[in-house]
C-alpha cells in the first residue's frame, strides 16, 4: 500500500446543515457534490460529508450513538493567536468549543471544537511543524 490518506468522510445527520457549517469555515464544495454527499478540498485530502446511517450501512456496521470516537481531525495554524481566532470562528458557525485555546504540554498552543455532529477538531499551533506556502504541515525527518 502506498502511504497516503485520500479522503476523510464524516457521517453526518444532516448533510445540508453540515455543508453550511463547513462553508462558513471557508471550505468550498466541489461541483461533484449533490444532496447525498458533499466534497471539499482539504488541502490535498478530500473532506467528504455523507449521511451517518448510509455510511454505517456501506461499511456493513450498525449505526451507533455519536460520542467520542477516538478520532480527532486537526487544523494547524501559523501562530498562537490564530488558535483562539479559529476556535471563535468555529463557534460562531455553530460548533461547540470542547477545550479553549491554551498552552499545550508539547510546547505549542491548541484547543478543540466539535462540529454540529460532534466530530472533534483540534486547532493547533506547533512551532516544530511549520506550515508551507501551500498550507501543508512540514514534518521533520532525520537523515537516514
Amino acid at each position: 500500500m502506498e502511504p497516503r490518506v485520500s479522503f476523510v468522510t464524516l457521517g453526518v445527520s444532516d448533510i445540508a446543515r453540515a455543508r453550511a457549517f463547513y462553508e462558513i469555515l471557508g471550505f468550498r464544495a466541489s461541483s461533484a457534490s449533490n444532496a447525498n454527499v458533499t466534497f471539499f478540498d482539504g488541502g490535498g485530502i478530500v473532506l467528504a460529508l455523507y449521511g451517518r446511517a448510509p455510511l454505517a450501512d456501506d461499511a456493513g456496521l450498525a449505526d451507533s450513538a455519536p460520542g467520542f470516537s477516538g478520532v480527532a481531525l486537526a487544523h494547524n495554524v501559523r501562530t498562537e493567536t490564530e488558535v483562539a481566532a479559529t476556535l471563535a470562528e468555529a463557534e460562531a458557525a455553530g460548533g461547540k468549543i470542547v477545550k479553549p485555546a491554551q498552552r499545550a504540554f508539547w510546547g505549542g498552543h491548541s484547543g478543540y471544537f466539535a462540529d454540529p455532529d460532534g466530530h472533534l477538531w483540534e486547532v493547533a499551533y506547533n512551532p516544530g511543524f511549520p506550515i508551507d506556502e501551500h498550507g501543508r504541515v512540514t514534518l521533520p525527518f532525520d537523515a537516514a
